[in-house]
């Protein structure tokens, strides 16, 4: 493993760099300037709204690139490089059919904010740690003054279990992805984090070879695929460790900072 070919590095949130607090450490910033410094780019990608990614990495956020909404959005800069929207005829019917799946709350993810129906204060509370920006309105499927990157339902006893099944037939014309333990995303089939990594990579000339790559769930398949440096979170999916090419420590034992530091480490040495 040679890491000091890397060029870039793409890491989910939720899971990955962030902890089980939803934090990302003081660590994570100080290797950030050493990337910087040895001219690797960074890649936040996450199935967050973009506005809740950049909070998170606020003192760094005008010198990455976000993938957000698992894909649906790339952005620099406050700058739009690619979207990829769902069309209210296609939404409309979707979020009539996941209203009808018993105890889930829906969330129509635009590409200015979030926005849901009044399913109480407990879940606001719950939601808002990834969306910095929402609404709650009447009827989501009346949303007219925005795009549609995403379709998110959420079951606090299990997406896989409460949620999969009952979307499962949706595959063949969505990008149907179990993105956590409580969440499933529906985007549009061209909307996952291994095409915009792709259109990264392709703008700057960076390999696989040459990508290093950390996730933890079902929405980080396509980005790994992309990387030959891909590690799954020892806490990941079965799926993403059968997929992933190496295993790191765990999100809250700093298993992205734990790598980082080794290939910081490789590229010093080879210089």
């Amino acid at each position: 493993m040679d890491l000091s070919k890397v060029k870039l590095v793409a890491t989910d949130m939720d899971g990955t760099l962030l902890n089980s607090k939803g934090e990302v450490s003081d660590r994570f910033f100080e290797l950030f300037e050493e990337l910087k410094n040895l001219g690797v780019l960074f890649v936040a990608a996450s199935g967050r709204q973009y506005y809740s990614i950049v909070e998170k990495l606020k003192p760094i956020k005008d010198e990455i690139y976000v993938i957000a909404e698992n894909g649906a959005l790339t952005m620099k800069q406050d700058q739009e490089l690619q979207i990829k929207e769902i069309h209210r005829d296609v939404y409309v019917d979707l979020i009539e059919t996941v209203k009808k799946i018993e105890n889930t709350q829906v969330i129509f993810c635009g590409r200015k904010r979030g926005y849901i129906e009044n399913y109480g204060q407990d879940f606001v509370n719950f939601f808002s740690e990834f969306y910095d920006r929402y609404e709650i309105v009447d009827n989501l499927s009346q949303v007219i003054n925005d795009q549609c990157l995403k379709i998110a339902i959420c079951n606090q006893q299990g997406a896989e279990k409460n949620i999969y099944p009952s979307v499962k037939h949706l595959e063949n014309k969505l990008k149907v992805k179990v993105s956590g333990e409580v969440w499933l995303d529906l985007s549009h089939n061209l909307a996952d984090k291994g095409n915009a990594l792709s259109q990264i990579q392709e703008k700057y000339n960076i390999s696989s070879e040459e990508t290093m790559a950390f996730g933890d769930y079902n929405n980080d398949l396509e980005m790994l695929q992309k990387a030959t440096y891909s590690f799954a979170m020892k806490n990941a999916h079965k799926n993403v460790k059968e997929i992933a090419n190496y295993i790191t420590k765990s999100n809250d034992d700093n298993g992205v900072e734990y790598m980082l530091e080794k290939m910081i480490a490789a590229k010093k040495r080879r210089v």
